[in-house]
Formats: structure tokens, C-alpha cells, sequence
């Protein structure tokens, strides 16, 4: 598979590992768009927030398990940080395969886009 984000998985492309364990891996954003932006994505390729089905979800969730731990260690827990997925071309997801966005270390603004 041609997957960016399964080659950083493998080992083939670097990045900066902020977590990691069987289901799921965490790593510094090359583009950051506030002091903190960490990226969490599943080992196991899923496209998007609309791949995900009854038999992957567990995953996800687990995910959501590890996104406050990552946020704690990073600092960010208290003051409060955002959590985001694009989905598909419209909505600004440049890789396909399925990742979270932990945004914070500033004010957020809103709308965001």
C-alpha cells in the first residue's frame, strides 16, 4: 500500500514519536498549527471517520482512551486543546488514512474553517 502515514508506521519514513503501542501510534505534526499538534492513527489502515464499522471501532475507542493521556503528558489537559479528523477532499483530509489531530498550547478560535 502506497499509505504515508502506514509507511511511518513501518519505520520507512521518520517522525517524532510521542506514543505508541499495539493499536495505535502518535507522532509530532511536520506542519503545526499551534505549540502542541500531535497526530494519533490506528497500525491497521482505515481511510477515514466513514470506514469505520463495527469491526474496527474498538480500535477507535481505543484511541479516544490514549488521546487525554497524550494531552496530560503534553501539558495541554487542563488548560483544554482540540481534537480533529478531516474526512475526505472537502473537508481537508490530505492523507487517507484515518487520524486525529490533538491541537493546543493556544486559544482556539471558532468557527474553525
Amino acid at each position: 500500500m502506497d499509505c504515508l502515514f502506514c509507511k511511518i508506521i513501518a519505520g520507512e519514513i521518520p517522525s517524532t514519536k510521542v506514543y505508541e503501542d499495539d493499536l495505535c501510534y502518535a507522532f509530532r505534526d511536520i506542519a503545526p498549527q499551534g505549540p502542541t499538534h500531535v497526530l494519533v492513527i490506528p497500525k491497521e489502515h482505515i481511510q477515514s471517520v466513514n470506514a469505520i464499522n463495527s469491526s474496527n471501532s474498538s480500535v477507535v475507542a481505543h484511541i479516544f482512551e490514549v488521546i487525554p493521556e497524550i494531552a496530560k503528558a503534553e501539558g495541554i489537559a487542563e488548560e483544554g486543546y482540540r481534537v480533529v479528523s478531516n474526512i475526505g477532499e472537502r473537508g481537508q483530509q490530505t492523507v487517507p488514512h484515518l487520524h486525529f489531530h490533538i491541537i493546543g498550547g493556544r486559544d482556539m478560535t471558532w468557527p474553525p474553517g
